[in-house]
């Protein structure tokens, strides 16, 4: 977050579950269900890092490294924390410890941040000062901490939110060069590197990007060549080793925040986009700050972690951080029934408003986050691999992981406010053993995960704004399968892909599964190392796991995911280039190039397309009349398109996610060749 200064946290309440008991000699009946769950072990997804879960401190906060928080943390599973605090990392020199402008902590120096997170059993992620700092100053701080005084710190990022330093007009972030362009960072970022890595060559860099669909992602600023991610990764792509970026997706109410997590697997999809298009390689990737707007310290801010901490993860995001430990309160309102004082913070600051009419619990109480965080520690742990998982009911969420010894454990959320949902849960690739699975739950107003033996492997019934864990045994012990193959490539068309792996070992025969929610379609299975996927959709992205199998009929686990997009039609009977031609952050211009190929003319024409997500439409167009329903656009002339001939035609477009520009388009129905 930026400079936010002590805030607020959440009434620790007890919810009182009142339970109907079946008349003596009655047996009481299951309900129906009204929700599917499929959990597909065949549909590979990302291995949990041993960083994955983390959070920030700050020096402001005089909690920073005590005891007291560094074991909640640990209890918590946190494996990552994340210092000096937000915008305050560019203000801040760690050799001295302060902070111009700003208000440090008594106790909160490095020495005692590390002797913290050594208790709670967690890496650093120090944030170098780019904004009023030098390279030199970055490179003493690395020398210290990992050749002074030994303490292994391997990941640097070079500054907080540097994009937010007046560039693009909002300015919040400190930054001192004449020059506040990111073709400026990006230079200063290279010389960074140098510096730091001169000491400590095994270190890790980490450059600030925008989230995509996030302002000011894919605005162009004056006198750059392009927005602040493509100019970043271009000049500075070859020297760092992961890309950090933040995510408030805000949301007027609880029910809208909760629907954003649905944004996630397609910002990924753009962010690695731009990371292979302007770094050329692959790079990891960071979340160092996520919260919500409404019901920051009540069961919205738990539900909202629980999603999003399990979809990053799941899309490879090695680690995931929570703005933050304390922050203090806010404005004091009621959220589901429960007292939310607007507090960023995980634990309670235990601090009072200014006329000391509401108060905090008391200090260090854990707030609802906290309790969804401890929940996420005992779901996703280093080495679990996330599978594949999926409902047909918006109000619930489904992630699911397989564990190294044949486990499979499933977090379900149920985001209804008022109602209770029970699922029947559907396995594929898997069978759980019988009797009663273990069940962890949170609940609305509940002061504490609660962990008992409930429902069945295929049937549980969730609270109203509950988060639950089932942890389920394979039905027999595991036998010694076949490895999982290595990461596949393809080789795509308009309606094919060839998607070839090295060979995993001899006698085996293939399968590629096709990931769908979460049950996965069979593609195909041979005995070779390649397999041609037919009919598939032009311009549609796919992600796709190669598994083996061998003579006794043993599965391996499923190959790391492969993503490919298929093109369009070559030599089509039309042309359309598609450009997002200026874009502000919540809309943009696009612009549509249409050739007729045909060798005869067109008495009046129809294009169409869809947009690839719900969040994105057209406001309005020009050179044509536009009509839109639901996601489909169709863009009508009477005027004639000769042989040979183009026309060009206008709209702009609006988006509240990422802008995933469509890739498809029709003309009088024909699929066009895509420029």
């Amino acid at each position: 977050m930026h400079t936010s200064f002590l805030r607020r946290t959440l009434a620790s309440t007890v919810l009182l579950a009142a339970v109907a008991l079946a008349p003596p000699g009655a047996q009481a009946a299951a309900p129906a269900a009204d929700t599917r769950v499929d959990v597909d072990v065949r549909a590979g997804l990302a291995t949990v890092d041993s960083a994955a879960l983390g959070v920030n401190h700050a020096i402001w906060d005089a909690q920073l490294g005590t005891p007291a928080v560094a074991d909640l943390l640990k209890d918590a599973g946190v494996r990552m924390l994340r210092y000096p605090g937000g915008s305050y990392a560019d203000i801040y020199h760690w050799r001295d410890h302060t902070a111009p402008g700003g208000y440090v902590a008594p106790n909160t120096d490095f020495d005692t941040f590390m002797a913290g997170a050594q208790r709670t059993g967690a890496e650093p992620m120090i944030i170098a000062n780019y904004g009023t700092g030098t390279a030199q100053e970055a490179a003493d701080w690395v020398r210290y901490a990992n050749i002074t005084k030994g303490y292994d710190a391997t990941y640097w990022t070079i500054g907080n939110e540097n994009y937010g330093n007046g560039h693009y007009g909002s300015a919040w972030e400190a930054d001192e060069h004449a020059d506040k362009s990111p073709k400026e960072y990006a230079a200063t970022v290279l010389a960074y590197a140098q510096a730091m890595k001169a000491v400590d060559p095994t270190i890790k860099i980490g450059a600030v990007l925008t989230m995509p669909g996030n302002w000011p992602d894919a605005i162009v600023g004056a006198g750059d060549e392009g927005s602040w991610n493509q100019e970043v990764l271009t000049r500075a792509g070859a020297v760092i080793d992961f890309v950090d970026v933040h995510w408030y997706p805000g949301g007027s109410t609880p029910a809208e925040t909760l629907t954003k997590p649905a944004q996630i697997q397609d910002a990924m999809h753009l962010l690695r986009q731009q990371i292979s298009r302007y770094a050329g390689r692959d790079i990891a990737i960071s979340m160092t700050e996520t919260n919500v707007d409404i019901g920051r310290n009540t069961q919205p801010g738990a539900l909202f972690l629980a999603d999003v901490y399990s979809g990053l993860l799941a899309q490879g995001v090695f680690t995931v951080h929570w703005w933050n430990v304390h922050n203090g309160m806010g404005d004091v309102t009621t959220v589901a029934g429960h007292t939310d004082y607007d507090d960023f913070g995980l634990l309670s600051s235990g601090n009072c408003n200014a006329d000391n009419s509401v108060c905090q619990p008391p200090l260090n109480t854990p707030f609802a986050p906290y309790h969804a965080l401890s929940l996420m520690g005992d779901f996703a742990r280093t080495g679990d691999r996330f599978i594949g998982a999926g409902t047909d009911n918006d109000l619930v969420s489904a992630h699911a992981v397989r564990r190294a010894n044949g486990d499979v454990a499933v977090l379900l959320i149920n985001k209804d406010p008022d109602a209770e949902h029970t699922v029947a849960l559907n396995y594929h690739g898997f069978t759980p053993a019988t009797g009663t699975p273990s069940v962890a739950t949170f609940t609305n107003g509940a002061d504490a995960v609660t962990t008992a033996p409930g429902g069945t492997a295929g049937a549980q019934t969730l609270a109203p704004y509950s988060i639950t864990l089932v942890t389920l045994k394979p039905n027999a012990a595991g036998t010694a399968a076949p490895k999982a193959p290595a990461r596949p490539t393809a080789t795509v068309t308009d309606r094919t892909a060839t998607i070839s792996w090295p060979s995993a070992g001899s006698g085996l025969k293939y399968e590629v599964y096709r990931q769908n929610g979460g049950a996965a379609e069979l593609l195909g299975e041979t005995t070779g190392t390649s397999l041609t996927a037919r009919n598939l959709e032009p311009g549609r992205r796919y992600t796709v796991n190669v598994l083996a199998r061998d003579g006794a009929g043993r599965l391996s686990p499923a190959s790391p995911p492969l993503t490919f997009t298929t093109g369009t039609p070559a030599g089509a009977a039309c042309t359309v280039k598609f450009r997002n031609t200026n874009d502000w952050g919540n809309g943009f211009i696009g612009s549509i190039d249409i050739t007729n190929n045909a060798a005869s003319a067109l008495n009046g024409w129809t294009l169409g397309f869809t947009w690839p997500t719900t969040w994105q439409s057209v406001s309005n167009g020009w050179n044509a009349t536009w009509n839109s329903s639901g996601r489909t656009v169709r863009v009508t002339s009477d005027s004639a398109l000769a042989a040979g001939a183009s026309t060009s035609v206008g709209f702009v477009g609006s988006y509240s996610g990422p802008n995933v520009l469509p890739g498809v388009f029709t003309l009088n129905g024909t699929v066009c060749t895509s420029a």
